[in-house]
């Protein structure tokens, strides 16, 4: 039955019992693992694991113990047979009490909302929506159908959620933007009084940020991912199918387009626009525009083939310079 579900031909005993997942290096018996790394591919020799989702090309290069599964892409396949586990889990339903709804809120069908939740005057909450314990939805807010909000997410007044997106705990959308202006010796605060629009299938990792723009909107694309503890700015546009890896922050006003990937740590500066299918790798910084299809890294950014070879002459400059 799993091998149905992903397409995949068996190599082995093909009615092992299945009982849970678990990593390659720590399965047990009855668990399912699978390489997708060839860096993980000796560890074929030593797994307890019953069953091992493999790629097609995967070669031992001798008869292993475990039943393999092979599939064009594993990883792919893992995904699918863990989102396939996630549905089999209890759903939670109704409205819990103490929380607060108000009176012309409007509630789709099958909306769970937990224990001190709060949804705001004006609220739209569409049909299948997860509210968590102690998330809080301001007035005026929009949320697609299915999309949950898990424990903590605070989502401030008049922001849009798009349908099937998942905010993790502590994510925060719609705070007002960081804008201030100098006023002799100190600085005023100039109000923010946009908004935040997410659209659909976007998911936000644990505490991260997104401000609401001072005004207009700050927009996340449909499909984009991000990771927990990212920073984005009032007044960014954020286009379809990105994925930002932990504690990037985007300055505000700055434009990103669709299908970049972006590690860890990096930095776009404001006012910028960067192309789409761009890779930035970890702890990048992105000071001025950049077009499409670029691999970039380092700071300021350069072609990642370029910043390679600078690292090669830095490693060599005492003996360049004639010294020891």
């Amino acid at each position: 039955m799993i091998a149905s579900l992903v397409g995949g031909r068996v190599e082995g005993n093909g009615e092992v019992p299945l009982t849970g997942f678990g990593k390659i290096e720590e399965a047990g018996e009855g668990h399912i693992t699978f390489i997708a790394n060839p860096k993980y591919a000796h560890f074929i020799d030593s797994t307890l694991a019953s069953a091992v989702l493999v790629n097609d090309d995967f070669d031992p290069g001798h008869e292993v113990r475990p039943t393999l599964i092979r599939v064009a892409d594993a990883y792919s396949a893992l995904a699918e047979l863990l989102t396939a586990f996630e549905r089999m889990k209890p759903v939670p339903g109704g409205v819990e009490e103490p929380c607060h709804i108000a009176d012309d809120a409007e509630i789709g069908e099958g909306v769970y909302v937990g224990a001190f939740a709060y949804i705001g005057a004006g609220a739209k909450i569409g049909k299948n929506v997860k509210i968590y314990p102690q998330a809080y939805v301001g007035a005026g807010c929009r949320v697609g159908d299915d999309t949950v909000l898990r424990p903590g997410v605070k989502v401030y007044e008049g922001c849009c959620i798009g349908a099937r997106c998942i905010l993790h705990s502590g994510a925060v959308i719609g705070a007002d933007g960081f804008g201030f202006a100098p006023k002799g010796d100190f600085y005023e605060k100039i109000p923010q009084i946009g908004n935040v629009v997410i659209e659909d299938d976007v998911e936000i990792g644990a505490n991260t940020c997104i401000d609401r723009a001072t005004f207009g909107h700050t927009v996340i694309g449909a499909g984009t991912k991000l990771d927990n503890l990212i920073q984005v700015a009032h007044n960014v546009e954020v286009g379809a199918h990105n994925v930002f890896a932990a504690q990037t922050g985007i300055a505000g006003s700055a434009h990103i387009g669709d299908g970049n990937r972006v590690g860890g740590q990096c930095g776009f500066a404001g006012h910028i626009r960067v192309g789409n299918n761009n890779e930035f790798g970890a702890q990048t910084g992105i000071p001025n525009s950049v077009g499409d299809g670029n691999r970039l890294i380092g700071y300021p950014a350069v072609d990642a083939r370029q910043f390679a070879r600078t690292q090669v002459y830095l490693k060599r400059l005492g003996e360049l310079f004639g010294k020891k």
